[in-house]
């Protein structure tokens, strides 16, 4: 559902505790540069609280960006928890999982960012792992609290023709695909083989780093409005 000729975009949101002026509260919350960039490229930014009854808003979405933020819960994908993985957002989880699926029956461009391509991997059938360091012997795509490490990456598919086969990307993560669902293709990798970007049917496209946190290179998120203009 457009508004006025503007495609509406959906991006889920977090379900933190949260301090601003003199509260401190149970709080919906997202970094504003998704929906700045979002506004930038010419869309509508509607944020999705975390709850299962958010994906009845997606029939009246143009378009769904799952946003980043803490690991999914490893029962998701039959693991046990590994000692650095955080607590889990089961509302979240159930939440976004519940959206994207509705989003993937009505055939919308979709783009996780981060924990959202995590999602898209887990929702499909596939697995993470749980802790990059461990299998890369690094900490690079996840240098330290709230630091964003550059990434370079080579890229195929719809990103690679959005981007261009090597791109300098931002990344704060520590967990990444493994296995692999069936419906995806990996069309971006680090030099370390950890897998940066997905894709799957239609224009559904997960990258593994930040690209909201990268504001002189809006491409990405363009190319996601530009998908979402109903014919």
């Amino acid at each position: 559902m457009t508004v006025a000729g503007v495609p509406v975009v959906g991006i889920t949101a977090y379900g933190e505790r949260a301090a601003w002026g003199v509260w401190d509260l149970d709080a919906v919350l997202l970094p504003r540069a998704y929906t700045d960039m979002v506004a930038d490229a010419g869309g509508v930014p509607v944020l999705l609280p975390p709850r299962v009854e958010a994906a009845a808003a997606v029939d009246r979405l143009d378009a769904l960006i799952l946003s980043g933020g803490p690991d999914l819960d490893p029962a998701r994908y039959a693991a046990e928890p590994h000692p650095r993985t955080g607590p889990p957002r089961s509302q979240r989880d159930a939440a976004e999982i519940a959206v994207l699926r509705r989003a993937l029956e009505r055939g919308i461009p979709v783009l996780g960012v981060c924990r959202g391509m995590q999602v898209l991997n887990v929702a499909l059938g596939g697995t993470l792992t749980q802790h990059v360091p461990d299998v890369v012997g690094h900490d690079g795509h996840n240098p330290s609290p709230g630091v964003f490490g550059p990434t370079e990456v080579t890229l195929t598919g719809r990103v690679g023709a959005i981007l261009g086969p090597t791109a300098t990307v931002r990344c704060h993560h520590h967990q990444a695909v493994d296995v692999l669902a069936d419906g995806l293709t990996v069309t971006g990798r680090a030099a370390d083989g950890t897998v940066e970007a997905v894709e799957g049917d239609g224009w559904v496209v997960g990258v593994q780093w930040h690209p909201e946190q990268t504001t002189a290179d809006p491409r990405l998120m363009a190319a996601l409005v530009r998908q979402s203009v109903p014919a």
